[in-house]
């Protein structure tokens, strides 16, 4: 007979593949649909800016709704946020397969990215609280593991899945598939996960989050839809405007800090040297992968005409060199070598790119998947030597005391980010192509908008490596403390950064 002690073991390891469960869908979801944006087009019809949306729309509404989210499970309870926002995943995840036409796409991939950021900040939160401090450790290696298999798995899974065309529904099942996963993900969570609540919650911060918003949207709606509106004079007006909207939220986050003390950004965060720079990183970088990989997929299945099979393969390279230099990274360079580490992931990072610029104008539309391996495992190297250590590097200087909020500000920058790259690729990728290319001309026009868009990568990945400067040469103590520890980092910390 089983006591009472086995049980609840049992109990808190099941929680634990249920949780982890629903982080390798969201991230799985994130990655899926880049490799199904041609069958999306080809079906429902959507614009380039639509097509933008359906990855960018998630990634806006899931950055603004990340620190809310965490506040909210601290509030009301960490299984109960879990569970309304895994049930809304699934629903906004049936209504994205059922969509029809590509408006009600964006409108649903935008509910799931909101629903998404009720479920995943609950995620790390839910484990700290059930797991003791000795057994975090290799709780949150196992979960690293599982965010690196989702961010490898879902351009593989959404190839097969577009490629196989199940039932006729051609790029629908990359949606649908998360419905069994939600549901049981629903009926064990209740069954299976404890609640917790924060000791001391603080308030919703629901102005700022509408400041934070608004800006937001008036800098990267413009961007988006401004090439295929003709650049009018509303896009720069609303551009212009975002920068006092901007200034309207720190001045009224300094009110909200000095009214309760629970202002939705901790602005003296800022007054860290490291961290601040830090954030710079994390928001360039996110502009990195934003550019890069819809650029990529639509460069190599709009424009060499490859399938979305071929295209998932052709990552694999990327995606194990991204790996094995994260594991190197953090468990043998940087505790010798320190942010020197991250400033030669940026630079070998460029070098990947610089020589895929080489290899797209030398081969041309002739270019073969094992001739971009080179490229690919040169830059997944750089990348690997960034995306693990980076978070720790800049928290390393951070009071303990702040190391929650600001984990949870990384992460949602790094979002903000990667849907600012995204808009940008109106310009960097669109704007390099003519309106309407002739039929034999288009793969030599995609084939010249990738190279201009990677110019664009090497320039932001410059400014990357020259921000990294500021960050600290080594971890170092802070008032007689790490600055953070993997439990208070963990409880805050929303995701890890989208890899491919």
């Amino acid at each position: 007979m089983k006591t009472d002690a086995a049980v609840a073991d049992r109990r808190r390891w099941i929680a634990l593949a249920i949780v982890m469960t629903a982080s390798f869908m969201d991230l799985v979801d994130v990655t899926i649909v880049n490799i199904a944006i041609p069958s999306i087009q080809e079906d429902t019809g959507a614009s380039f800016s639509a097509v933008q949306w359906v990855t960018g729309g998630y990634a806006l509404a899931f950055a603004i709704g990340l620190i809310t989210g965490g506040r909210l499970g601290d509030i009301y309870g960490r299984k109960r946020l879990f569970l309304i926002g895994i049930g809304g995943f699934t629903v906004a995840s049936a209504l994205c397969g059922l969509a029809t036409g590509a408006e009600m796409l964006v409108a649903t991939r935008i509910l799931q990215g909101a629903t998404a950021a009720l479920m995943v900040p609950q995620v790390l939160s839910i484990i700290h609280a059930t797991f003791p401090a000795e057994e975090r450790g290799k709780v949150f290696g196992m979960f690293g593991a599982v965010v690196g298999l989702g961010a490898v798995s879902g351009p593989l899974i959404g190839a097969l899945l577009t490629e196989w065309d199940l039932f006729g529904l051609a790029w629908r099942p990359i949606f649908l598939i998360n419905l069994p996963v939600g549901i049981a993900g629903l009926l064990l969570g209740r069954a299976f996960i404890g609640e917790s609540r924060a000791d001391k919650a603080l308030k919703l911060d629901l102005l700022g989050v509408l400041l934070a918003s608004a800006g937001l949207l008036m800098l990267i709606y413009p961007l988006t839809h401004g090439r295929e509106a003709g650049w009018p004079l509303w896009g720069y007006l609303s551009m212009a405007g975002s920068l006092p909207v901007f200034a309207l939220f720190v001045v009224y986050e300094r009110v909200k800090t000095r009214r309760d003390g629970s202002p939705l950004v901790e602005l003296s965060l800022f007054r860290v040297k490291s961290f601040a720079a830090g954030i710079g990183v994390q928001l360039t970088f996110g502009v990195v992968t934003g550019i890069f990989f819809l650029c990529w997929t639509l460069y190599m299945q709009l424009g060499l005409g490859w399938s979305p099979l071929k295209a998932g393969t052709t990552g694999i390279p990327f995606s194990i060199a991204v790996s094995v230099a994260a594991g190197l990274s953090v468990q043998q360079l940087v505790p010798r070598f320190g942010r020197k580490v991250l400033q030669a992931g940026a630079l070998v990072m460029a070098a990947g790119v610089l020589t895929y610029v080489w290899e797209a104008e030398r081969y041309g539309t002739a270019i073969a998947p094992w001739q971009m391996a080179l490229p690919l495992v040169v830059m997944g190297l750089g990348m690997g030597l960034i995306v693990a250590p980076i978070t720790d590097a800049v928290l390393a200087e951070v009071p303990r005391e702040h190391a929650g909020s600001a984990s949870g500000l990384i992460n949602t920058v790094n979002q903000v980010g990667m849907a600012l790259g995204l808009g940008l690729v109106s310009v960097a990728f669109f704007g390099a192509m003519p309106a309407t290319p002739a039929p034999a001309e288009v793969g030599t026009a995609f084939n010249g908008a990738f190279v201009h868009a990677m110019w664009w990568v090497v320039g932001v990945l410059v400014v990357v490596f020259l921000l990294m400067c500021a960050l600290p040469k080594r971890k170092a103590a802070v008032a007689g403390a790490p600055a953070v520890e993997d439990a208070d980092a963990a409880e805050a910390s929303n995701r890890e950064p989208v890899l491919v």
